[in-house]
């Protein structure tokens, strides 16, 4: 048995290893996907609960649940998808811990603390799915002294955990009233975290449900649950800290609700909340000196495209790639900016345009990028506005400052394709609107798109 587990837990570190690399992401998801499979189906056979009929119903209905995932989710719905398969992670953990914990003193302590894990992960992750699918408002949710109740919670939780152990109280009584209360603070810590820091969230509960999984192990001593539940937890942590750096945040500083904007302020209303009835049309705003006679998209020789959430949302990636072949057949160079926190997950901007089959190799990311737009004729920005905002650099006191952004000002010229001008989640007024290089393109991205494959003929 320990060989296999060893074999399995290499199996999935190899998995892992492949994913960090464009060309061999696709096998490294398949050989941890086979590897989660032949554990299942090995501890079930082991423990001797294949023989129940319950467990192959329970697989019967799992792999078409799957299957049926699978094919009618959508790319434009992956973060929410990635924040429900988070939370199912999180259930599980929980009901395992449930239905093994017992007054043994090891067991009690992983036991309950993979309970408050497991459960801040389903109910976190199920907020995070609603805020990403706009069935809850994206915006945060802040309450008066919202933090101090916070705290109030976790010393609660923290006595309900002592009394526990001294057996002050009942496993049973301990098991309502700390799930109870590790439900409060999931709610109250998931609400308040708004879409602009969605990204890091996402990564930090992908890797609390590797860890109450692992705790979840301990409880039922399974070193192939502890080990894949470890690597699962330290991945997600290693990439939480990747989004933190990346958009200049400090993980502490998100817990805590501090740097997500404050649900105020018309003039950052995103598009998410628009009625159908309230979408503009496109407005050309292209500043050039009318001597000009020079239309950039056709002459441009090197071009970047950075798309951004606002391509996810007008699902625009078959049409970004029309542009960019209609670019290529004209001799430009293309290749696409990819910012590390674009869209709402990790990864986002990658998963869509591969959706389409733009080469991987065509993909840059933020430092190479910035090495190359003062060389750059064109750039085209779809739906991106936070992640290309110079205010990063000079807006002190607002949720972006300080944060690493894609310096497309320094491009030639700069064509703007978003929904309209109003800033991004950030709240903060975007100068490249005025930038007399820039072209705004206002109005749905598809449409906006259209118009430049249009002037390309």
């Amino acid at each position: 048995m320990t060989v296999v587990f060893l074999i399995l837990i290499i199996m999935v570190l190899i998995g892992i290893a492949s994913m960090s690399k464009v060309k061999t992401a696709v096998n490294g998801n398949l050989i941890s996907a086979l590897a989660m499979l032949i554990a299942v189906v090995f501890i079930m056979y082991s423990s001797n609960i294949l023989t129940n009929p319950l467990a192959w119903i329970a697989i019967i209905v799992g792999a078409l649940l799957g299957y049926v995932m699978a094919v009618k989710v959508k790319m434009i719905q992956m973060p929410q998808t990635v924040a429900m398969l988070n939370a199912f992670g999180g259930l599980a953990s929980f009901i395992v811990a449930v239905v093994s914990i017992n007054d043994e003193i090891f067991t009690k302590i992983t036991g309950l603390i993979a309970i408050f894990i497991g459960l801040v992960t389903f109910f976190g992750s199920m907020i995070a799915a609603g805020k990403l699918s706009k069935k809850l408002s994206q915006r945060p949710v802040v309450i008066k002294n919202h933090s101090l109740i916070i705290n109030i919670n976790l010393i609660i939780l923290l006595v309900l955990l002592i009394l526990s152990l001294t057996k002050a109280i009942s496993l049973t009584n301990s098991l309502m009233w700390i799930s109870i209360f590790s439900i409060i603070f999931a709610i109250l810590f998931s609400i308040r975290v708004g879409g602009a820091d969605m990204p890091i969230v996402i990564s930090l509960l992908n890797s609390t449900s590797g860890v109450a999984g692992s705790i979840s192990g301990m409880v039922i001593f399974n070193p192939l649950l502890i080990s894949v539940g470890a690597i699962v937890g330290a991945s997600g942590l290693i990439l939480t800290q990747i989004m933190c750096k990346a958009m200049n945040r400090n993980l502490k500083d998100i817990l805590l609700g501090k740097t997500s904007l404050k649900p105020k302020a018309k003039s950052s209303e995103n598009i998410d909340n628009k009625k159908p009835e309230e979408k503009q049309v496109i407005k050309d705003d292209f500043k050039k000196d009318s001597s000009d006679e020079i239309n950039p998209i056709k002459e441009a020789k090197n071009v970047i495209i950075v798309p951004g959430y606002g391509m996810a949302l007008s699902q625009a990636q078959s049409k970004v790639k029309e542009l960019m072949n209609k670019l290529e057949e004209n001799g430009a160079k293309v290749e696409f900016a990819i910012h590390p926190v674009a869209g709402r997950m990790p990864g986002h901007m990658n998963v869509l345009l591969a959706e389409v089959d733009i080469d991987y190799d065509k993909f840059i990311e933020l430092d190479e990028a910035n090495k190359k737009f003062k060389d750059t004729d064109l750039v085209i920005v779809i739906g991106a506005n936070d992640v290309i905002n110079p205010a990063a650099n000079t807006a002190k006191d607002t949720p972006i400052y300080g944060m690493p952004i894609l310096k497309v000002e320094e491009a030639k010229n700069i064509i703007i394709c978003n929904f309209d001008k109003k800033p991004g989640y950030a709240g903060v007024e975007n100068s490249l609107y005025e930038n007399k290089d820039t072209r705004l393109l206002l109005g749905d991205a598809k449409d906006s798109i259209d118009t430049l494959i249009k002037e390309m003929n």
